[in-house]
């Protein structure tokens, strides 16, 4: 009496991990990339909440970011980098950037962010 075996095999489990290892590798990898990012967006946010009903202009919003992005440690973007113009009454700050993170080989992963905050 012969049983048949049930289940998945070896070769199958491969199958079904390998793509689940390169999603996880490439979260792994990307994961430093929307820290980062996070640090930028919270800077022109909380650059735009000290301003907020204070007179002021590009000269005193760039300090201010420049001063933030020391803070955070922020190296991928520069306060030259941020565009700031004006907007009826305020400003508009825009953060818009391309950072890469090495994925396999000559492989990379590219990532786009455009982070928008209203100064009024």
């Amino acid at each position: 009496m012969r049983h048949r075996e049930r289940g998945v095999t070896f070769l199958g489990w491969i199958f079904l991990l390998a793509p689940l290892a390169l999603v996880l590798y490439a979260g792994i990898r990307l994961t430093p990339i929307y820290l980062q990012y996070m640090k930028v967006a919270r800077t022109l946010e909380q650059v735009a909440s000290e301003t907020k009903g204070e007179p002021t202009d590009p000269r005193v919003l760039r300090i201010a970011i420049e001063k933030r992005f020391d803070i955070e440690d922020v190296s991928i973007i520069t306060k030259n980098d941020v565009q700031i113009t004006k907007e009826g009454n305020g400003y508009t700050v825009e953060a818009n950037y391309v950072d890469v993170a090495p994925f396999i080989a000559n492989v990379s992963l590219q990532v786009e962010f455009d982070k928008i905050v209203q100064v009024d």
